[in-house]
């Protein structure tokens, strides 16, 4: 029973990164539509801000499938959670928002809840990027 478990397990992992691959083969074709477009209405090579903010926000995705694809395929390999990863792919998506998002059009305090998401992100980060390198120093001790 556990055999077969684990077997469908292994189907649905590849299958969802058979999926993410054709989502980011497709958002990339879209960046890249979008860049052309743009480039090409009048004025010629010439964007606007909202065209600008468009192209970081798209080529933000594209970045948090090509990590979300990593993140799979190194729970498929090691068949575990990379914390690292998922912070990365949080910290990228947050920023997508905080470039693509209109500051004008946010209910009171929205900008507060956006910060504290930053920085809880980013001490996360921090704590686990020390708690590694302090980890690496204790497995190897100075020779004296």
């Amino acid at each position: 029973m556990l055999r077969a478990l684990d077997k469908f397990e292994n189907v649905v992992h590849h299958a969802l990164l058979f999926m993410l691959a054709c989502v980011v083969v497709l958002a990339t074709f879209e960046l890249g539509w979008l860049i052309v477009r743009d480039a090409l209405t009048p004025p010629l090579f010439l964007l606007e801000i909202d065209e600008l903010l468009e192209l970081f926000g798209q080529f933000l995705l594209v970045l948090i499938g090509l990590e979300l694809i990593h993140s799979v395929k190194v729970y498929i390999e090691d068949r575990e959670y990379h914390l690292e990863s998922v912070l990365a792919v949080a910290l990228i998506a947050i920023a997508r928002k905080i470039i693509t998002l209109e500051p004008k059009e946010l209910p009171e305090g929205s900008m507060l809840g956006i910060a504290a998401i930053v920085i809880a992100l980013i001490a996360g980060y921090y704590l686990l990027q020390r708690s590694r390198r302090e980890a690496h120093l204790i497995a190897r001790p100075n020779p004296q």
